[in-house]
């Protein structure tokens, strides 16, 4: 991954995550962390899941303007994203399954940060 400094807005982000092989979108519906392929969308527990990185980006104008977005692998080699907001706008279905998988110990970054 580059230096965080260099990569300030989400645009430019995931055009890097894309280009390193994160192409899923994903979702979470009902607990699970869900690709969002029409014709063949597949779904993962926690324990299935690892955050490889994720990067903050804070609204210029206004503080609630800010959001995370989380380079995710899966057991069954699917690299993909997903974002949230945080603070009052924060999707609490996205940072409770985030919360469950760093809980199990498959948050690539712990510690680094």
């Amino acid at each position: 991954m580059q230096d965080k400094e260099e990569m300030t807005s989400l645009v430019t982000v995931e055009k890097k995550l894309n280009s390193e092989g994160y192409t899923h979108d994903f979702t979470v519906k009902d607990g699970r962390l869900t690709t969002m392929d029409n014709d063949s969308a597949r779904t993962y527990l926690p324990e299935d899941v690892t955050v490889v990185d994720y990067f903050r980006f804070e609204g210029e104008s206004d503080p609630d303007d800010a959001s995370i977005l989380y380079a995710l692998e899966t057991a069954d080699g699917a690299k993909g994203t997903i974002s949230s907001a945080y603070g009052v706008y924060a999707n609490e279905d996205v940072d409770q399954f985030i919360l469950k998988v760093e809980s199990l110990g498959k948050n690539l970054m712990k510690g680094k940060k």
